[in-house]
Parts: C-alpha cells; sequence; structure tokens
C-alpha cells in the first residue's frame, strides 16, 4: 500500500435486519398475484391463455389497493378529529353507500349504510362518517360484525350517548350460488347506549332511515269459555221456575 493512502472501512451490513423488517400493512400484492396465478391454472380454461397473461396483475391490483383497501386506514385515526358543540340531537347520515366481501366465498356485498349517534358533548365532520364506512367495510367482513365494528369506533372517539348502525346489503354468495335469489336483502342493526335502552329512539331512527315501522302489537281480547260461549242470555219476561 502506498504511504500516507488510508483505506475505509465500511460497516457491515446487518442482514437480521432487512429480515425482519415489517411489511407495510394491508394486503400483500405479490402473494395475491401468484395465488390468482394458481387459481387461473385451476379453473381448467385453456381457450383464453392470452387474455389471461396478464390477470393475475390486474387481480393483484384490484384487490390490494381497492377491494381489500381498508386495511390500510385507520378508522379511529379518521375520527381522531371532533369539535365541542352543546348541540345534543340526533345526528345522522343515511343511505351510505358500501362494498365488502363475505369472508365465507370471497364473494362482494353491497349496499347502504345508515349511521347515528346522539351527541354528548362532542360533532364529528359528515364525512368522515361516510369514510369510516368505507375503511371498515372495504375488507373480509361479516355484515353483523361490520356494523358492529361502525358502532364501537363512534363510541370510542366521540364518546356519545349512543351509537346505531342499520346495514342493507344483497349478498352475491346468495345471488350467484347456494339459494341463487336475486335481489333478496339481508338487513342488520347495532346500537349502543341510549338507542339499546330506549325502543322509542330505535323506532324513531328507523322512521328516519326510511325503513318500515316495528309491527305494532295490540292486546288480544280474551276468549270467552265454551259454555259461557253457548251459553244464551235470559229473555226479558221470560218466566222461571
Amino acid at each position: 500500500m502506498a504511504a500516507g493512502r488510508s483505506r475505509t472501512r465500511r460497516a457491515p451490513v446487518d442482514l437480521t435486519a432487512i429480515r425482519t423488517r415489517k411489511r407495510a400493512p394491508g394486503p400483500d400484492r405479490d402473494m395475491m398475484r401468484r395465488g390468482a396465478r394458481l387459481f387461473l391454472a385451476g379453473s381448467g380454461e385453456t381457450g383464453l391463455k392470452r387474455d389471461m397473461k396478464r390477470t393475475p396483475e390486474r387481480v393483484a391490483q384490484a384487490w390490494s389497493t381497492e377491494i381489500l383497501a381498508g386495511y390500510r386506514s385507520d378508522a379511529r385515526r379518521i375520527l381522531a378529529t371532533s369539535f365541542r358543540s352543546p348541540e345534543d340531537g340526533m345526528v345522522l347520515v343515511s343511505r351510505i353507500s358500501f362494498v365488502s366481501v363475505c369472508v365465507h366465498h370471497l364473494l362482494p356485498f353491497l349496499g347502504e349504510a345508515h349511521v347515528a349517534y346522539l351527541p354528548g358533548g362532542r360533532l364529528i365532520g359528515l364525512s368522515k362518517i361516510a369514510r369510516t364506512v368505507d375503511a371498515l367495510a372495504r375488507r373480509l367482513q361479516l355484515q353483523e360484525r361490520l356494523g358492529r365494528q361502525i358502532v364501537e369506533v363512534l363510541d370510542d372517539a366521540l364518546a356519545p350517548r349512543g351509537s346505531a348502525c342499520r346495514l342493507e346489503a344483497e349478498h352475491l354468495c346468495m345471488s350467484v350460488r347456494g339459494a341463487r335469489k336475486r335481489g333478496s336483502r339481508v338487513v342488520t342493526t347495532s346500537y349502543s347506549g341510549v338507542f339499546q335502552a330506549t325502543p322509542a329512539l330505535r323506532a324513531e331512527f328507523l322512521r328516519l332511515c326510511g325503513a318500515p315501522p316495528p309491527a305494532e302489537t295490540t292486546p288480544r281480547r280474551p276468549r270467552r269459555s265454551a259454555a259461557r260461549r253457548h251459553r244464551r242470555p235470559a229473555r226479558r219476561g221470560a218466566r222461571r221456575g
């Protein structure tokens, strides 16, 4: 080595840190691409090979960035910004369209959500409720679980006096397979706080959603006994004895 020339030593690369590095949250696009390729191979289709060439990439793109985009959203962060308000009347955002995926058959279910809360001192921007529905819906889901999660995240973020959610959706797992009943709708509800404790408040919420009112039960008249029903009343002026 020439005199006066120094050699810089590079720090060793920590390969363990690279191996254990966590991937970004949300769907794994590469894994989905490989899965779509296997699915196509197992489908038995042989006449559309040219058209299916880029299908795995299209499927991975659609599912990872759109259909299951909710895994990259944090519903609590969406609702993190609220403001104080003395208003205490019901706040309802109605007919929020949503699309989700049934976890059982990986087929979509789509419909409308109606979300309400009774403020307990704080309000939230109305568009944030719609974004929250979207963040929780664009995942593998059950409709009953989706409604419960919407209510729970509202309760956690705002501490309202109560929250309510009504979901009405058509499930493709009932439309294109199984029963194959097109147009059938599944309706689920979830309540907390005063909505859960007060039937009149639930009825008002359903009325504002445009849902049919609950059936009223009218008390039935007691039935007379057979002996009393067939006994003929005595005529006036009839002689007795």
